[in-house]
């Protein structure tokens, strides 16, 4: 009887003396969430942003999820937590997730030549490694140029005239970035998985993290509840104010390219999808560090790039990305266990300079964590 005596003091005294702490750590996620949204509104102003969404995640788990301003200024149209937006490039994280899970499956080795899945190959193609066209270094020609698709026509036309080019640079030698090596990661997930990318995406990421608002398409599909594009990009018209009006900003993502750029997403999503990253629900760990490992060039160096993310910092923390059309990113701070989204209709709001901002906001929590 003294002795369950005791243990009922002991769990009374460890539960008062735990209040306080969580009391604390409250108050503080409180006080960061305050900061960070009025640093967002801040930035939306200097910025001129119309629209933006952000999210917040920490420790697995989502702390803050808010959207801003319009989705659609000239119809007064607000931005809302289900509003859709491109993310353009930010889309090769996803095909690297994919790329990884077929990696788990056993139907694809990263270090394997594009030619064990690729029929109909130039042969300067044919050595390119599956890793080479996730990290860019693949050396293979961009069938996108200054003006859209190369070939002057459609789709098969580009396919047709980047195949009969030379290649830009060889293999491995360095980092380019490049349209067709995502056109290519398509084409070999669909092959291996007998299905098309956009629904083994859907099927494999989109509903396994909880995704009801992603989809794919650009500004010449009809996309429900899609936020409108704008730039301040001058035009080149004779207009007074031509450099500094906001117009709308048309995006052309064509159909094969939608593994390097189709995604049109919510913040909400996105973060669902880091949280399922990390808590191991769509690859495991060690493929998830796998594929944040800088991709090597032949140098020895380290690329820019890893599988489908720009690799921000290696050390001493690991810092990923996905960054997109200069108005959509994430950015992953690995090692702290904090991840920002931020997405916005503005082109030229560059959100992955402002998000370290952001994080520095939620940093004194990581510090209170580790305190007694």
């Amino acid at each position: 009887m003294f002795s369950m005596k005791c243990r009922l003091v002991a769990v009374f005294v460890s539960a008062v003396l735990s209040l306080p702490v969580a009391a604390r750590a409250a108050e503080s996620l409180e006080e960061a969430n305050r900061r960070a949204v009025q640093l967002i509104r801040q930035t939306m102003q200097e910025k001129r942003i119309p629209g933006l969404q952000v999210a917040v995640v920490k420790d697995d788990r989502i702390v803050l999820s808010q959207s801003y301003g319009l989705a659609n200024v000239e119809n007064r149209v607000p931005a809302t937590r289900t509003t859709r937006f491109p993310i353009n490039s930010a889309t090769k994280a996803f095909t690297g997730v994919a790329a990884m899970q077929l990696v788990e499956a056993g139907l694809v080795d990263l270090d394997a030549p594009i030619s064990r899945y690729l029929d109909d190959l130039p042969e300067a193609w044919r050595p390119v490694r599956v890793r080479q066209l996730l990290a860019h270094t693949s050396g293979i020609p961009d069938l996108v140029g200054e003006r859209g698709l190369i070939g002057g026509g459609s789709e098969a036309d580009a396919w047709k005239a980047v195949k009969a080019l030379p290649m830009a640079a060889p293999i491995g030698d360095r980092f380019a970035y490049n349209q067709a090596n995502y056109g290519l990661m398509a084409q070999i997930i669909a092959k291996q998985t007998k299905m098309p990318y956009e629904r083994y995406v859907a099927e494999r990421i989109f509903d396994v993290a909880g995704m009801p608002a992603s989809t794919f398409g650009d500004s010449y599909d009809l996309v429900a509840d899609a936020a409108t594009m704008y730039s301040y990009t001058p035009r080149g018209t004779m207009a007074k104010d031509d450099g500094n009006r906001l117009s709308h900003w048309i995006y052309d993502i064509p159909y094969s390219l939608w593994a390097g750029g189709g995604i049109q997403t919510t913040a909400d999503d996105v973060a669902h999808w880091l949280v399922a990253l990390s808590s191991g629900r769509l690859i495991s760990a060690a493929h998830v560090r796998q594929m944040w490992a800088p991709e090597k060039l032949n140098s020895g160096a380290d690329g820019p790039w890893a599988a489908g993310w720009p690799v921000l910092q290696s050390s001493p923390r690991l810092q990923v990305a996905g960054i997109g059309g200069a108005r959509a990113a994430f950015v992953v701070y690995a090692d702290e266990r904090l991840a920002i989204v931020v997405l916005t209709n503005l082109v030229g709001a560059n959100p992955q300079e402002f998000i370290p901002q952001i994080a520095a906001v939620y940093r004194p929590l990581q510090e209170e964590a580790r305190s007694p």
